[in-house]
């Protein structure tokens, strides 16, 4: 597929089919990675937009909701990237809105202590701007736009990103931008 087939083919609404996992940055006490559980809902709109809404959870199965994380931003189309024929690589830049939404009241006590300068309190189901302010439990800094260098790949009705790091580096650099799919998100 050309680019243009590519992006026609991505526009619309994709979302995850279960709750994922992936290896998070943070470490266990025995040096092992915590396990990170989501659900992605993904939007692909006019102009290189794109607005990624994660529900993250407590548990495997999605039924102990801590926090949704909700980016809207660009799309920079880098070329082919070599994990499968039709492929791209693919920087999200979130340059438009960033927002955390606790869902769970241990979660908002826990940003209130870690989170707490130049943002509100904390509460259950209130969303606050993280976007372009320092907020440490993502390790983001004021004055810059959170971006992955990542990959698009279409099969089907099936949209896959890379698959994070095992060992927990996120895509912050071209050299830690992925070599793997991740568990692909349908078309809604």
């Amino acid at each position: 597929m050309s680019l243009q087939q590519i992006k026609q083919g991505l526009a619309g609404e994709w979302a995850s089919i279960a709750p994922e996992i992936r290896p998070s940055a943070v470490k266990n006490p025995d040096g092992t990675l915590k396990p990170f559980y989501l659900k992605r809902s993904f939007k692909y709109l006019e102009g290189d937009v794109f607005e990624l809404t994660i529900d993250n959870s407590a548990d495997p199965y999605g039924a102990v909701p801590l926090a949704r994380i909700f980016i809207r931003g660009h799309m920079a189309w880098q070329g082919p990237h070599p994990v499968a024929e039709g492929a791209q690589k693919v920087d999200f830049v979130a340059d438009v809105a960033y927002e955390v939404t606790p869902l769970n009241p241990a979660f908002a006590d826990l940003l209130g202590k870690v989170a707490a300068q130049g943002y509100g309190p904390w509460q259950v189901g209130q969303a606050q701007s993280i976007f372009g302010k320092t907020f440490v439990p993502f390790g983001l800094v004021a004055g810059t736009n959170f971006k992955e260098y990542d990959l698009v790949y279409l099969r089907g009705d099936m949209l896959f990103w890379g698959a994070r790091n095992i060992d927990g580096r996120g895509f912050d650099t071209e050299a830690n931008r992925p070599t793997n799919l991740q568990i692909p998100l349908a078309r809604k």
